[in-house]
């Protein structure tokens, strides 16, 4: 009688997700579970498309997170002591590319480096790049030439690849100039979800983007349908009070929902 299951070997990449969601277990992150209207930027996109100038909605919306986040610096600090923190100039972003890995998709890091300095065009153009290029089993951040103990990594135990990541955190300088200061995924663009996922994180600040969804809202006293995105924002409670956290989130929404950045 024939065996009623079967193996699958995940590709060597994918390790450094498991560790990182184990470290990222221990870090002290509020949630903020957020719909933002995205009728108006989506309208810009698609005239500016018309025009010619073809812009992906993630690239836009990196800039205007690039943008906010040099605006309110704290919102991407690292604990540097128990009374500092530190707090970087340029906002790096590391992005999750889904690329293809021994005939597997596995989401593989980029890290755009002075997002705030970048328009939203360069942005979708550097993201293009990345998903084209070609990738090593090797790979554990594109367009980054592995060293030897980006190498060794994925042969070490569990244990000790944990160990890595959390001697790395506690060197921010270190921390921030291999992955950044913030990360971006956009999980839900791979299907109509409605409702939110809530990642985990080994950075100051972590944006999940959900599905966008027409819905009913309240505009103006008036009900109309508006294209509604969700999106998880998980900020680091060690290094902002809720009241900047608030401010920033603030700032963020009204930024993303007035088409910051794509004027004609």
């Amino acid at each position: 009688m024939p065996d009623n299951y079967s193996f699958k070997t995940f590709p060597p990449s994918r390790i450094a997700t498991f560790d990182i969601f184990a470290v990222g277990l221990q870090k002290h992150h509020i949630s903020v579970l957020l719909e933002c209207d995205v009728s108006l930027p989506r309208e810009k996109l698609e005239q500016l498309k018309a025009a010619g100038t073809h812009i992906s909605f993630n690239a836009w919306l990196l800039n205007v997170i690039g943008k906010t986040i040099a605006e309110y610096q704290a919102a991407a600090a690292f604990l540097y002591s128990k009374r500092r923190l530190i707090l970087f100039r340029d906002v790096n972003i590391s992005v999750l590319v889904e690329k293809e890995v021994d005939g597997h998709k596995v989401p593989i890091p980029m890290v755009i480096e002075k997002t705030q300095e970048k328009s939203a065009l360069e942005i979708s153009g550097e993201i293009q790049r990345a998903k084209s290029s070609p990738l090593s089993t090797k790979d554990i951040v594109l367009n980054r030439k592995p060293g030897f103990f980006e190498r060794l990594y994925y042969h070490l135990p569990g244990a000790l690849r944990r160990a890595f990541w959390r001697w790395m955190l506690q060197r921010p300088k270190f921390a921030y100039g291999k992955m950044g200061n913030a990360v971006f995924t956009s999980i839900g663009m791979m299907g109509r979800i409605d409702g939110w996922f809530i990642q985990r994180s080994v950075h100051p600040i972590s944006f999940g983007i959900g599905s966008i969804i027409k819905k009913p809202v309240v505009l103006e006293d008036e009900i109309a349908i508006r294209e509604m995105l969700k999106m998880t924002i998980l900020m680091d409670h060690d290094v902002m009070d809720g009241a900047p956290m608030a401010r920033f989130v603030n700032k963020l929404v009204a930024s993303i929902e007035a088409g910051e950045g794509l004027e004609l």
